[in-house]
């Protein structure tokens, strides 16, 4: 992982966002809601438009951020996202309907592992981003990685989880079986014979994974 002092020179580098994002940076910060960090949103931005991405199914909407910088970074996109918390729902809702990306993005209420159905309607994606429950990123990525392009990606933040990954002692019970697996996703992504994947230790860790097609 960067240091301190690099993270800051990063993010000072990056431009400055419309005020509706950096809005909802500050509400996220306050409220205590997970986001993607600023670093490694640009970098899954410039990966997907170097993909020339069409389609985007998103797990973990949270408060619509991620959805929305994607959604003006690619204004020919189209963005489905899931989201199961109620409260979050409806703030993404607000933040969705001040924006000017409201119709790129149709967002799907309900567990990510119980709406399948809603999900296989807008198939093919060219890509999958996973940013949910981290303990059921494995479940995430093979329900749905049926429903990705032949030549589609998946991206998945959090895989570094603050450097604890790392870690060999963890004092919190909870945080220790929550990194363990998170490591354990890691193994089998790496080793997954269909993928070829890599992880950055970009923001907090996003790992991309690439669809390898037939070996000639």
């Amino acid at each position: 992982m960067l240091n301190e002092k690099l993270h800051f020179y990063i993010d000072n580098l990056i431009s400055e966002r419309n005020p509706l994002f950096t809005e909802m940076e500050s509400y996220a910060k306050e409220h205590n809601v997970p986001i993607m960090e600023l670093a490694g949103i640009e970098m899954m931005l410039q990966v997907l438009r170097i993909h020339r991405t069409h389609k985007i199914l998103e797990v973990g909407t949270a408060i619509g951020y991620s959805g929305l910088r994607m959604a003006e970074a690619m204004p020919n996109a189209e963005i489905i996202t899931i989201e199961r918390d109620v409260e979050r729902i409806q703030v993404a809702k607000e933040f969705i309907g001040r924006s000017l990306y409201g119709e790129q993005i149709t967002l799907i209420e309900g567990d990510a592992l119980e709406v399948e159905d809603q999900v296989r309607v807008h198939a093919p994606y060219d890509a999958i981003f996973i940013d949910a429950a981290k303990g059921q990123y494995q479940k995430f990525f093979t329900m749905y990685e049926k429903y990705l392009s032949p030549d589609g990606m998946i991206i998945t933040d959090n895989v570094l989880f603050k450097g604890l990954v790392a870690e060999e002692e963890i004092e919190s019970k909870r945080t220790r079986n929550l990194v363990k697996k998170i490591d354990a996703f890691n193994h089998w992504l790496m080793d997954h014979a269909d993928y070829d994947s890599v992880i950055l230790p970009v923001g907090d860790g996003v790992a991309i994974s690439k669809r390898r097609g037939e070996r000639k």
